[in-house]
């Protein structure tokens, strides 16, 4: 498969490799086809890796991750192309942080909204689901590096897209996959940074995550 990594960060380069070691195929998109972290990013992932803009990952992919600071999110998708979003499956990931007040981050949206809203909200024939924000990057692809199951949690409005993505979620390795409902819910996954933020400065390593017990 085809898949657009929106965003050169952490997330991204790791997301990005990790779906390669599955055998997609992988865009990195950024701001210019110069950007130096994309261009490293693709020579050390090999033949299935490439680089280019917002606009042209987002018409490479069939899918497509975003995987960019979330007070950025929107500005970046709006010029990764409409018309190159529209239909298509986009796996959200960021989350709404605000850092100008210093550490710890503030959520810029949250209460009666969520990014994972916005997005849907803005771009309306796009198959939002949040996924994976709720767990640092290393675990994403690699859930199994914890010592014991963990849970992640799934939300968005079309059951199809929602099956996609827990294909790749399971692929990944996840076991426990939460399906919390439509796009709303993804308020409660982008409300847990705060506690997730102060628990990692706690215990000193991002390295964890939350297990739903019944």
């Amino acid at each position: 498969m085809k898949i657009a990594v929106i965003g050169t960060g952490m997330v991204g380069a790791t997301i990005g490799s990790g779906l390669i070691a599955l055998g997609h195929e992988v865009m990195m998109g950024s701001r210019t086809r110069e950007n130096q972290k994309a261009i490293e990013w693709k020579k050390s992932n090999g033949s299935k890796a490439s680089n280019g803009t917002f606009f042209e990952a987002a018409s490479f992919g069939e899918i497509i991750f975003n995987c960019t600071s979330g007070q950025a999110s929107l500005e970046a998708l709006q010029l990764a192309g409409r018309e190159n979003l529209s239909g298509k499956v986009l796996v959200d990931i960021a989350n709404p942080l605000d850092f100008s007040g210093g550490m710890p981050p503030s959520l810029s949206i949250c209460n009666t909204d969520s990014l994972g809203e916005a997005i849907q909200r803005q771009f309306p024939d796009v198959k939002v689901v949040k996924t994976l924000n709720t767990v640092n990057c290393s675990i994403m692809i690699n859930p199994s590096s914890l010592s014991e199951p963990t849970s992640i949690f799934v939300s968005g409005n079309d059951e199809s897209a929602k099956s996609t993505v827990k294909e790749i979620l399971s692929a990944f390795g996840w076991k426990d996959i939460i399906d919390l409902g439509d796009i709303t819910t993804a308020r409660g996954t982008e409300q847990l940074l705060p506690i997730w933020i102060r628990l990692m400065v706690s215990m000193g390593t991002p390295t964890f995550n939350f297990r739903i017990v019944k």
